[in-house]
């Protein structure tokens, strides 16, 4: 687990209020993202602020970007620079043909931030935007599987089991194996980071893979697994209804209360087999 993940924080604990001991608590730090296009060298612009755990930053920034419809693939991205002394400035320098993405894009990040996405309007725009529709993938799992995984994903939660306060994504295969984990206090950026990794490593469309999450599943997880081509969304919680009817829109399964050996599957069920 990386240190910055987590802090030593004094604390008094209810049962010997006298005593003072250290808890290890999440750590969240804003990340500025700025994009330059071209190799020309021109200045900078902000793109936006967002919350993060300090750690794969590189990868945060373009698994979101990616997830957004800004980039197509890592060959996009012609460099990246940190601020001096490195913190949380992050800048990437882009191939110039996306400029006119961003210029489209850029009131839609802070409309996101302030107040929401529209139901409608919002899965409209998700139908356009999905590169890979997950009901073009063959990919099946059976129960015991999918109802094995949050045991699965907790003993890879590092940073989860000292601080309490993270949040973790995961791509899983058709046998319930797990073959990447990110965590982050927040859940949209664990996605972020998988999505940002894969993309790195080539791996991009996630067609073979599910993505299991810890929290519960909004219309932005079914919008990033979906443009990531993955064909399977399940959570230990709950899914919101916008997200019930963007996965039917996109072609993914979702499946959510995945715990204590049971879950309930609010779309496409035809991917889960019952399995021995």
């Amino acid at each position: 687990m990386a240190e910055d993940a987590r802090r030593s924080i004094p604390v008094r604990r209810s049962g010997d209020l006298a005593a003072e001991l250290t808890d290890q608590v999440a750590v969240e730090e804003p990340l500025q993202i700025r994009v330059a296009f071209g190799s020309a060298g021109e200045p900078p612009e902000d793109l936006l602020v967002t919350m993060r755990t300090p750690g794969a930053d590189a990868e945060l920034v373009r698994g979101f970007l990616y997830a957004e419809g800004l980039l197509d693939t890592a060959a996009d991205v012609l460099g990246e620079s940190r601020d001096d002394p490195p913190g949380n400035v992050l800048t990437l320098s882009l191939d110039a043909a996306l400029r006119p993405r961003f210029a489209n894009r850029r009131r839609d990040f802070y409309a996101t931030a302030a107040c929401g996405v529209c139901g409608k309007a919002s899965i409209e725009a998700l139908q356009r935007r999905v590169r890979h529709p997950g009901g073009s993938s063959g990919w099946s799992i059976a129960t015991p599987a999918l109802a094995a995984l949050p045991e699965a994903l907790l003993a890879r939660q590092p940073a989860f089991a000292r601080t309490g306060g993270m949040h973790a994504a995961a791509l899983f295969d058709c046998d319930g194996a797990i073959s990447a984990v990110r965590e982050d206090v927040g859940r949209h950026n664990a996605v972020d980071k998988l999505v940002g990794a894969a993309l790195l490593a080539g791996t991009l469309p996630l067609i073979r893979s599910g993505l299991f999450v810890s929290g519960r599943v909004s219309f932005e997880i079914i919008e990033k697994a979906s443009m990531a081509g993955c064909p399977l969304v399940a959570s230990v919680g709950a899914p919101t209804s916008l997200a019930v009817d963007a996965a039917w829109e996109a072609g993914v399964t979702l499946v959510g209360f995945v715990r204590g050996g049971r879950f309930n599957i609010y779309s496409l069920p035809a991917r889960i087999t019952p399995g021995s």
